[in-house]
């Protein structure tokens, strides 16, 4: 029997988060009576360093060929992070999402030179994790709720991203759309955190689960555990004008098929995460990786085609 869960989303005062330094991603913390000059000057720096920094975190999915590893909202073991930290710098992944952590994030941004996500359904967790690096936060990655019968609302959903973008206004944010509510109420959601500011849709397939078969047999399972992640992002990308992102089931096999259905990326994690060593980690990333250039090409080519007719 499945429950929905009921968050509070009014979070502590930000003053318990701010630094001593000025951290253009949490806000204002400039002295409360400066001069003008002074104020006006700092103002446009701020605005060009957040546009620079957004601009950066979004540019490999306005290129169509974002890839996200995910390491699990749930995913604390520092080890077991760090190696799929390492596994995403090294395979030539674009993004890392990790748990909502700072001491994690720390750990990611001595690894890697990749933008680190942050993965919650708290939003009173993301300004520490902000402050200690992460470039961008989700409102997602649900799994781990699913197991315990756990599901979200649209309403839960939609709190929690207006709770976040009052919090961060200027963090990028990204934000899951559950596999449990029907298509046409997954658009209607997906439209409405784009009127929300939302700068990433994500899709999601269903229970996060391993293939119970190896090589090709496995690969089927997974498949078929993608085709609702699939079927969102065609629908999604139709209706909505900022980049949608992939996520659950997916393979180097099922990748390209999520691009060409109309996504700007792909989150992988069960694929990366459960591997038992690093090497193997670093190939199964660099698969995926490799798969995407080749559809990004094969798209590019089919463009040019078009143009030409």
């Amino acid at each position: 029997m499945q429950a929905s869960i009921c968050l509070q989303t009014s979070p502590p005062s930000l003053s318990s988060f701010r630094p001593t330094h000025h951290n253009p991603l949490l806000g204002n913390s400039l002295p409360s009576r400066p001069c003008l000059a002074l104020k006006k000057r700092a103002t446009l720096t701020t605005k060009a360093l957040l546009s620079a920094t957004k601009e950066s975190v979004l540019r490999d999915f306005h290129e169509r060929r974002a890839l996200k590893i995910i390491s699990g909202l749930q995913n604390f073991d520092k080890e077991n992070v760090a190696s799929v930290v390492t596994a995403a710098e090294q395979g030539g992944a674009t993004h890392v999402d990790i748990a909502c952590d700072p001491e994690l994030v720390k750990l990611a941004i001595d690894l890697t030179s990749l933008p680190v996500c942050v993965s919650s359904v708290d939003p009173a967790a993301f300004p520490a994790a902000v402050e200690a690096g992460a470039l961008m936060v989700e409102i997602g990655n649900y799994d781990s709720f699913y197991e315990m019968g756990v599901v979200f609302t649209s309403e839960q959903i939609l709190n929690l991203t207006k709770e976040t973008k009052r919090i961060l206004p200027s963090v990028t944010l990204s934000v899951t759309v559950p596999h449990t509510l029907s298509l046409p109420d997954q658009v209607k959601l997906a439209e409405m955190l784009e009127q929300e500011g939302v700068d990433i849709i994500q899709t999601e397939g269903g229970k996060c689960s391993s293939p119970s078969k190896s090589g090709v047999l496995g690969l089927g399972e997974k498949g078929i555990r993608a085709t609702p992640t699939l079927a969102a992002a065609y629908s999604i990308s139709r209706a909505v004008k900022i980049p949608v992102m992939c996520s659950s089931g997916l393979s180097a096999v099922t990748a390209p098929m999520a691009i060409a259905a109309g996504a700007a990326g792909v989150g992988v994690g069960s694929a990366v995460n459960k591997l038992n060593d690093v090497v193997a980690m670093i190939a199964e990333v660099r698969s995926i990786s490799n798969s995407l250039g080749a559809s990004a090409g094969r798209l590019t080519a089919a463009e040019d085609q078009v143009l030409k007719l």
